[in-house]
């Protein structure tokens, strides 16, 4: 079969019409006109032979097929957009907003971002922790630059990457356990996804619960494990020393994956912002393992 190569200014209005929300928006940030745009998607469709944007009404969709190419699309461009940059000797400078989930991890996310600003003197950095929903939303009415966030379970508009995380239940290593009492769950509010999946696994063990704890910050849900308060869900990285994983013969079985995703707009995204995305997939690839990546949608 002969290869198929994807020119990336095919791929820059492909993605454009979906970051900016239609052909006529595209055109104006890449400086050319509607029916030029019109023409590249229909070249882009011809050379992999297959149908990528629809339109409901007003409204323009993405199919199945395109779905799956915008997450390759945005890494590709990624991709070349830095080696561009490198060669060139361009220097990162401006404003980068940041978002990062509470219900994640994130120590270790914001080591990367520390590091960054201290070698990147031109770049102000603003970072928002906040449970994931509410960072995407941010994201799509274009609050914030780049979002570490978990997956939902539908559609992820903006997705580039993602990676597989499973949360262990966690507990003080001396909080006793009485197996037919309800268990007392630490956790973020409602709308968190490790909170449902607590839930949802002691729903299906047949255990009964109750919510004993309630915080947004994750070193808040720590001390409270800690002090004994109850048994939370965690990653091995939030695990602390004075705290124990509780197993399946306990009564606490495997939870369901946590998929964590990086997020932004390559359209909106500026030359540092590329710099520090490089940065941030280094670290989430340090720190789990790649998954197949969930497609993207248009608004």
């Amino acid at each position: 079969m002969r290869a198929i190569n994807l020119p990336t200014d095919l791929l820059r209005a492909f993605v454009s019409v979906i970051d900016l929300g239609g052909y006529t928006r595209a055109a104006d940030a890449l400086g050319r006109t509607q029916p030029a745009i019109s023409l590249q998607m229909k070249r882009l469709e011809e050379l992999l032979d297959a149908k990528l944007l629809s339109h409901e009404g007003r409204e323009l969709k993405l199919t199945e097929e395109g779905e799956a190419l915008a997450v390759y699309a945005r890494q590709l461009l990624r991709l070349n957009d830095e080696a561009v940059a490198q060669l060139k000797g361009r220097s990162a400078k401006g404003q980068l907003r940041v978002g990062l989930p509470t219900d994640f991890s994130v120590a270790f996310l914001q080591e990367s971002i520390v590091d960054f600003a201290g070698e990147q003197a031109k770049v102000t950095l603003s970072i928002t922790c906040d449970l994931s929903r509410k960072l995407l939303d941010l994201l799509h009415a274009d609050g914030l630059d780049i979002v570490i966030a978990l997956l939902a379970r539908d559609r992820n508009p903006y997705l580039v990457r993602s990676w597989e995380e499973r949360p262990i239940w966690a507990v003080a290593k001396d909080f006793p356990l009485n197996k037919p009492s309800a268990v007392p769950l630490v956790t973020h509010p409602e709308g968190c996804e490790y909170r449902r999946r607590m839930t949802a696994a002691l729903r299906a063990e047949g255990r009964g619960w109750r919510i004993a704890y309630t915080t947004p910050d994750i070193g808040g849900l720590q001390r409270a494990v800690s002090a004994g308060m109850g048994v939370t869900a965690l990653t091995r990285k939030t695990l602390l020393p004075d705290m124990r994983v509780l197993a399946s013969r306990e009564g606490f079985p495997a939870m369901e994956p946590i998929h964590i995703g990086l997020f932004y707009k390559h359209q909106r995204l500026s030359g540092a912002g590329l710099m520090l995305v490089d940065s941030l997939i280094a670290r989430m690839d340090e720190a789990a393992e790649p998954a197949p990546a969930r497609a993207s949608a248009a608004r």
